[in-house]
Parts: C-alpha cells; sequence; structure tokens
C-alpha cells in the first residue's frame, strides 16, 4: 500500500496536509512516499501506487510545480486514463488546467491535462461553506481561494453544491471527477471533514476491510456539521 504526496514542501496550505495524516491512521501500514520538488516523482517509476495526492498550494509555487511536472505531462495523462486514483485538492488542479490568468491579463501555461482555466484577483478572497453531493454521499467542507476555474465541466464535475458555489460563483458543479481522478477547491482538512468519502476512498485504494480511525467521533463531528449546515441559507 503506497501513498505519494507530491512537493509537501509547497502544497501544504490550508490544512490539507492532514488528509494524509489522517490517512496514516485509517491505514498504518501504508508507506508514505513524500516526494520533494527536486525528486523525480515516484508516479513515474512505480506502478503500483494506491493515490497520488497533491494540496493547497500558493500562486508562487504553482508556477514551480507546472516546470517540475512539465516533463511527465504525457505520463499524468496516461495515468488517469489507466484509471490511476488521484486526490487533489484547494487549487492544485489549476497546475493542470490550459492556463492561469493573472489581473493584468498575462498568462502562465498549465499543463492542458483538462480544459479549464484559472483566473485570479489576488485583491479578493473568496471564502464560502460548501454542502454537496457526491454519488450519494453529503459533502461538507469550507472555500477560501483568490481564483475561480472556468470551463465547461459538466463530464466530469466531482461534487453537485447545494449550498454555495461550484467551481466559479456561476456554477453549481465543483471539482473535477475524470476516471479515479478527483479534483476539489474544498479545503478543511477534506477527508477528515468527509469520513463517508474517505471510506470510499480508500475502497478505490483498495484497502482490506477499510475502517475510519476513531470512527464514531468522526461520524459524530460529520453528522453535527452536516446537521447545521442544512439549517444555513446560503
Amino acid at each position: 500500500m503506497k501513498i505519494e504526496v507530491l512537493f509537501p514542501e509547497f502544497c501544504n496550505l490550508s490544512g490539507d496536509m492532514a488528509n494524509i495524516r489522517y490517512l496514516r491512521k485509517c491505514i498504518p501500514e501504508a508507506e508514505v512516499i513524500e516526494t520533494s520538488i527536486d525528486m523525480e516523482p515516484a508516479f513515474n517509476t512505480q506502478e503500483d501506487i494506491n493515490l497520488i495526492y497533491m494540496g493547497t498550494l500558493s500562486e508562487i509555487a504553482q508556477e514551480i510545480v507546472i516546470q517540475k511536472l512539465k516533463p511527465y505531462q504525457e505520463k499524468i495523462k496516461e495515468l488517469i486514463e489507466k484509471g490511476q486514483l488521484f486526490l487533489f485538492t484547494g487549487n492544485s488542479v489549476e497546475v493542470l488546467g490550459s492556463y492561469i490568468e493573472n489581473e493584468d491579463g498575462s498568462k502562465i501555461q498549465g499543463l492542458g491535462i483538462f480544459n479549464v482555466h484559472a483566473k485570479r484577483d489576488m485583491m479578493h478572497r473568496h471564502n464560502s461553506l460548501f454542502l454537496g453531493d457526491y454519488e450519494g454521499i453529503e459533502i461538507v467542507g469550507f472555500k477560501s481561494q483568490f481564483t475561480m476555474l472556468y470551463g465547461n465541466n459538466e463530464q466530469n464535475y466531482f461534487i453537485k453544491a447545494k449550498m454555495g458555489v461550484g467551481i466559479n460563483p456561476e456554477s453549481k458543479l465543483e471539482g473535477i471527477h475524470q476516471n479515479n481522478f478527483f479534483a476539489t477547491y474544498l479545503i478543511g482538512p477534506f477527508l477528515i471533514l468527509n469520513p463517508q468519502f474517505t471510506l470510499k476512498l480508500m475502497e478505490l485504494m483498495k484497502v482490506e476491510k477499510p475502517t475510519l480511525a476513531f470512527e464514531e467521533d468522526m461520524l459524530k463531528a460529520y453528522q453535527e456539521r452536516l446537521a447545521k449546515f442544512k439549517t444555513l441559507t446560503y
């Protein structure tokens, strides 16, 4: 059982690394490979990685990561097509889009794996609560971002919003889900907030008899948060 964490020295904002700390508790036998920016990604040479993870990063770090991953662009495409499991949280999905547009109209070319693009607005941070549905699983979370994603994700969205926004304020379709690639702008950290999805993720990782660490407390907190969110109008 192997989990590769891409660039943890950069992609660690918004408490997202707690997703990996929690998975370590749920799957203590898992080997966690932390690939730093000066290392070759394990996914390029190893075929038995159960999950590839990348978390939220700064705008400057996005540009560094895009350059780092450019030589592996075709490999990432191939892995997604073959059903490799990925989880990207926060703004990390933007590095896989066509481009990131700055306020002055200049563009940073992305890897072009998904036909979406991001627009930055560094003087206005978007903060919101989120409640949505993924295949019958109710998803809760938080958004805090300077960017929005644009493009048509009708055929490969991750979560349909019931409260809050999707990839941008005009959309109710949140994130990207293609084969076993999952990306969401939700932070928080996502897996701790959503134990039902965490169980689903462990199933996709091929964990035998997946079990939640601190299961009773996790589910109780989830149900309380879910009930609270449902009382809100947003």
